[in-house]
This record gives C-alpha cells, sequence and structure tokens, in this order.
C-alpha cells in the first residue's frame, strides 16, 4: 500500500508524507458517522492527528485501500481538502473525489479512473536511472539474466517449502539450459524454510539470493534483467516488474482469488505475461514485449480532474 500511495505522489510530482493508519472496528464506523464524531476520531488515530497535519500544506489526501479510505473521507469531509482513493474503498464511492483502481476491482463510477496495473512509481526515467546504477554490478554475469520476485504465504495464497521447491526446480533448469544467471530477491513475506529450501537449489546453478543485507537489487533485476518470474501473490510486484522491458512469467500459488486471478488474465490477454502451471519444470523461452504501465495515462487524467 504504501509503494502504491508513494507512487501515486511521486508520478504526480507531489510532495508527500505517509501516515499508516490502523483504525479499530469502532473507529471505523465514526468515521463513516456525523462530522463530530469522526473528527474526534481523526484527532487521535494511532497517536497522530490528522486533522492538524492535513491543514498544515496539504492540497489534496491520498487515501488506500479499506481502513485508509475510510480515514481519508473523514478527513476530507473535515478538513475541506479533495481525496484520491487509491483500490476500492469498500464504502460508498460518492464519498470520494477520485477513486484510482484496477479493472479486477470491478467498479465503475462518474468519479473511477480504472487501469490494468497497480500504481508504481517506477516510470521510464527511473527504470533508466535504475539501469544506469545496476548493469555494471550485474556486468560479471553471463546472460540470459533470469530474475525471481519471491513473495509470501497471506490470506490467499500461500507459499511454502512445496511451491519453494517448485519454483527454484524450475529456475535451475532454466538457468542450466540457457548457460545464464540467476538472481532471486525474497520478500519479507517469504518463509524461511521456504527461502532456504528455494536458495539451495538456486546455489545449485550458481545463482544468488538477496540474503537481506546490502542493497535490495529488485528494482536493478526489474530494470536489467532478461527475463522475469514473480510469484501470484502479489499485484504490485506483477505490475512493476511489467513496467520493465523484460518478458514476465506469473508463478502460480495454492489459494484463490477472483480479482488477482482476473488482474493476471488481463496481462496474459495483453501478451505481457504468461502463467506457468504449477508444475513447470522451466519458465518459457524468452519472447518479445513492450513495457505496461498505465500510471502515467491515470496520473494524466488525474490532474486535468482536479485541476491541481
Amino acid at each position: 500500500m504504501r509503494s502504491q500511495a508513494c507512487g501515486l505522489a511521486v508520478r504526480a510530482e507531489w510532495q508527500s508524507a505517509f501516515h499508516p493508519v490502523r483504525p479499530s472496528r469502532l473507529s471505523r464506523l465514526l468515521l463513516c458517522g456525523p462530522e463530530m464524531l469522526s473528527r474526534r476520531c481523526l484527532a487521535d488515530l494511532n497517536g497522530v492527528d490528522l486533522v492538524k497535519e492535513a491543514q498544515k500544506t496539504a492540497q489534496v489526501l491520498i487515501s488506500i485501500g479499506g481502513k485508509g479510505g475510510a480515514a481519508g473521507a473523514a478527513l476530507s469531509a473535515v478538513a475541506g481538502l479533495p481525496v484520491v482513493q487509491i483500490q476500492h474503498p469498500r464504502q460508498a464511492l460518492s464519498r470520494f473525489n477520485l477513486i484510482l483502481a484496477c479493472v479486477h476491482d470491478e467498479i465503475s463510477g462518474p468519479n473511477v479512473l480504472l487501469g490494468r496495473t497497480a500504481l508504481h512509481g517506477l516510470m521510464p526515467e527511473v527504470l533508466e536511472q535504475v539501469r544506469a546504477e545496476w548493469m555494471p554490478r550485474f556486468a560479471h554475469l553471463p546472460r540470459p539474466l533470469t530474475a525471481a520476485l519471491v513473495g509470501g504465504s497471506n490470506g490467499r495464497f500461500s507459499f511454502g517449502v512445496r511451491e519453494a521447491a517448485s519454483l527454484g526446480d524450475a529456475l535451475a533448469v532454466t538457468t542450466a539450459d540457457s548457460r545464464g544467471s540467476l538472481m532471486v530477491t525474497p520478500s519479507r513475506r517469504t518463509d524461511p524454510a521456504a527461502l532456504a529450501v528455494l536458495t539451495e537449489r538456486v546455489h545449485a546453478v550458481g545463482g544468488e539470493v538477496w540474503n537481506g543485507e546490502g542493497d535490495n537489487p529488485y528494482k536493478g533485476l526489474i530494470a536489467c534483467a532478461d527475463q522475469i518470474v514473480v510469484t501470484t501473490d502479489s499485484v504490485s510486484m506483477v505490475s512493476e516488474a511489467v513496467a520493465g522491458t523484460a518478458p514476465v512469467s506469473v508463478f502460480p500459488l495454492p489459494g484463490r482469488s477472483r480479482r488477482i486471478f482476473r488482474f493476471v488474465d488481463e496481462l496474459v490477454k495483453a501478451g505481457r505475461v504468461r502463467l506457468l502451471e504449477s508444475r513447470a519444470q522451466r519458465l518459457p523461452k524468452i519472447w518479445a514485449v513492450q513495457p505496461l504501465d498505465d500510471t502515467t495515462e491515470l496520473v494524466g487524467e488525474m490532474h486535468r480532474r482536479l485541476a491541481l
């Protein structure tokens, strides 16, 4: 959520401050109630007086998700500022000036703008800067360079030892066949036992796994890799990966999410990603693609609508 919200602010060329909110169930009800109650709730939400913070210098509010949307809509009414909501707010759409969502969110309305990918800050000029920084670091690696962006278990999908072994085997076979190189960057959600199994298979073919020390090569891999595989649990990771120039394969995980399945299907139809079979023995051969990023168009329309 932080990545998407800050990515929108960067693209819009707005200075921003990020305030995470964790309203309780009661607080969410108060935020949707009369202004007097919502004002009192906003005055001490996670120890921050959001009304005072907003009234200092803010010209626009960005909220994201259901809990963030509840706070953003209430704060907009109290502080008299326009609010831009990211993702489905799970409440009346009319409470927001604009809503930037994905096609797979399955919402529509006069104030709703839809894109195929999640918002992020990896615009072409940023990727070019990242490429200039990381290409020399990868110069010693034989090509093609295969990158794996690995997530982990969440409320919808699971990534355990079995999935790690399957992904690791496919990556190892692909790297051995191509005589290229392999780099993997895990996330904070990656289970340690699963990561150990994956690391064993990656190291067996001379690959590298980021161990959390030093600079995370995540953006560098998106900018410089010849092919990328991303686990299916993260819309944001897939969205950032397809903003680059490498073909992207999506590694399926056990679980269900109609929204994420629809998201991946949209990108498959666009020819930008390919969905692997759960028992795929290797990645598909590298195919030609073009970067896919709907954020620039959405931000342009947002500026036009808000006249900021």
